[in-house]
């Protein structure tokens, strides 16, 4: 495997040489990363053309990115804005002598944490409690999709990931799933898992994947939009 970056005018495009049969271009936030996995048979010259070919589109996928709200720096503390599934709720903390527990109600999410507490162990729990909340939704539609689709994931990692929403190894079978899809809609989630779930028949993005998308998922581009919509989360993200 080989890297390079190839310089067009004011984007980089970072250049990795693989053992794939087809070119893999992408754009990723919260910058607007441009990278490009392509054939190790494949020319440097012909990548280049590949590129400047797809520039329009680099620029407004970069362009979309950067306009894009952040959430704020977290603290964990009384009346700072958190999310789930699409909809705004006001934190209050609450400090007590018990576990930990973590509680959604009509417009606020409690968080009951033992005295002293800082914000880092405040993190933690609300991390694992978003994750909690994605395994619960999972459930139901993995018995839904897995016999729509007939494909069944060997493994679900739910886990936090800096530049994908969600990924899929077709060779061992396993799906992974971004902690951040619990802040946003239930619809968003079960886009990114459908789309997984249709790399274990279709490995690439090219026609026929386009095609099992919008068979089996109609409002998948709505659903997309919607997700580059909404905050993303205050991070530096590192590549």
């Amino acid at each position: 495997m080989t890297g390079t970056v190839l310089h067009l005018g004011d984007v980089a495009v970072h250049v990795t040489l693989k053992d794939i049969k087809n070119v893999h271009l992408g754009v990723y936030p919260p910058g607007g990363r441009v990278r490009i996995a392509a054939p190790t048979r494949m020319k440097m010259d012909a990548i280049r053309v590949l590129a400047i070919s797809k520039l329009s589109w680099i620029r407004r996928q970069q362009r979309s990115f950067r306009g894009q709200e952040r959430e704020a720096h977290r603290e964990y503390v009384n009346g700072e804005s958190h999310y789930l599934w699409g909809r705004r709720y006001l934190l209050t903390v609450e400090e007590c002598d018990a576990a930990p527990r973590i509680e959604a109600t009509p417009s606020r999410l409690l968080l009951r944490v033992r005295p002293d507490t800082d914000a880092a162990k405040k993190a933690i729990l609300v991390e694992g409690w978003y994750r909690r909340q994605i395994r619960g939704a999972l459930t139901p539609l993995l018995r839904k999709w897995n016999a729509l689709v007939d494909a069944a994931p060997n493994k679900v990692f739910v886990q936090r990931m800096r530049t994908k929403w969600g990924s899929c190894n077709p060779r061992t079978g396993n799906i992974r799933l971004n902690t951040e899809l619990a802040k946003k809609p239930r619809a968003c989630l079960e886009y990114i898992l459908v789309h997984e779930l249709l790399h274990l028949l279709e490995p690439t993005h090219n026609d026929r994947f386009t095609r099992l998308m919008a068979r089996f998922f109609p409002s998948w581009q709505i659903q997309r939009s919607e997700l580059n919509r909404l905050p993303l989360r205050h991070e530096s993200w590192v590549y």
